[in-house]
C-alpha cells in the first residue's frame, strides 16, 4: 500500500507538471497541437493517481481546455466581450458547480472576508501597490511596447469598456487562479508547491492577454504575492482590492501610453 501511494504521488506531480506546461504552450505561446497534446497527456495520467485527486484536478483540466479554446486578447468590442465573458464565466462556474453540487465537498469556495478589519499594514500594502504599479507599469509598457496590445480608441464608450474590461477580468483573475486553482492544488500539495503551479497558470494566461516580454515574470511574481496574500488574510475581498489597485493604475497608464497629452500623470513613460 505505501509503495502504490508513493507511486501514485509521483504521477500527481507530474500530472501538475503537465498541466503547467500545457498552459505555457496552449495558452501563452499559443501552441495549439502541442499544447492540446500536453493536455490530453496530463489527463490521462489522472487514471493513474488518487481517486479524490483525480476527480478535483479534472476540474482544473476542464476550465484550461475552455480558456485553451478561447480567443484570449484585449479586443473591447461588444461581441469579442461577451464571447471571452462567457468562456471566462464557464471557466470559473463549472468547478464551482460540480464541486458543490456533484461532488458535495465544497473543495471550491469563494471567501470573501475574513471577519475582521483590515490590519494597518493591509492598508499600507494597497497604497504600496499603488506606488509601485504607478513606476513600474508605465515602464513596462514602454520598454516592452506591449500597450500596443490594447487598443485605446477616442469616445466614452470606449473608454468605458477598456476600463470595465480591465476590471472585471482582474476580479475573474483571482476569483479563479487563487480561490480555484489554488483551492484544488493546496489540497493535494504543500503551499509552496501549489502556489508555484498556481502563479505559471496565472501567468500564462495573462502573458497570451497582453502581458508579453517580460511581463511573464512580472505577472509570475505578481500572483505568487497574491496567492501568499490570500493564504495569510483568507480574504478575497482583500486580494481583489489590491488587484484592482493596480488595475486602475494600468487603466490610467494605457491611456497615457496611447495618447500622452491626454493623462500627463505619469513620470515615466
Amino acid at each position: 500500500m505505501d509503495e502504490d501511494f508513493r507511486n501514485r504521488r509521483v504521477f500527481e506531480y507530474i500530472n501538475i507538471l503537465l498541466l503547467c506546461a500545457s498552459a505555457v504552450v496552449l495558452i501563452a505561446l499559443q501552441l495549439k497541437l502541442y499544447g492540446w497534446i500536453l493536455l490530453a497527456a496530463g489527463m490521462t495520467t489522472l487514471f493513474l493517481c488518487r481517486k479524490d485527486f483525480a476527480k478535483n484536478l479534472l476540474l482544473v483540466y476542464l476550465s484550461l481546455g475552455i480558456l485553451g479554446s478561447t480567443s484570449i486578447n484585449t479586443d473591447i468590442s461588444y461581441a469579442h466581450m461577451a464571447e471571452m465573458g462567457v468562456a471566462l464565466f464557464l471557466a470559473l462556474a463549472i468547478p464551482y458547480t460540480i464541486s458543490r453540487y456533484i461532488y458535495r465537498d465544497h473543495l471550491v469556495r469563494f471567501r470573501f472576508h475574513h471577519g475582521r478589519r483590515w490590519y494597518r499594514k493591509e492598508i499600507l500594502y494597497v497604497l504600496l501597490t499603488a506606488v509601485v504599479t504607478y513606476f513600474l507599469i508605465p515602464f513596462y509598457l514602454r520598454d516592452t511596447a506591449a500597450y500596443l496590445n490594447w487598443s485605446v480608441e477616442p469616445g466614452v464608450s470606449n473608454i468605458v469598456r477598456l476600463f470595465v474590461g480591465t476590471n472585471v477580468l482582474g476580479i475573474w483573475d483571482e476569483l479563479f487562479f487563487v480561490s480555484t486553482v489554488l483551492g484544488v492544488f493546496r489540497r493535494f500539495f504543500n503551499f509552496v508547491f501549489a502556489n508555484l503551479a498556481q502563479g505559471v497558470l496565472f501567468a500564462s494566461f495573462l502573458y497570451e492577454l497582453g502581458f508579453t516580454g517580460w511581463g511573464f515574470g512580472m505577472i509570475f511574481l505578481f500572483a505568487l504575492l497574491q496567492g501568499y496574500i490570500f493564504k495569510k488574510t483568507d480574504s478575497l475581498l482583500y486580494i481583489i482590492t489590491i488587484h484592482l489597485t493596480l488595475d486602475f493604475v494600468l487603466f490610467l497608464a494605457l491611456i497615457h501610453a496611447h495618447h500622452p497629452t491626454w493623462l500627463p500623470i505619469f513620470v515615466i513613460g
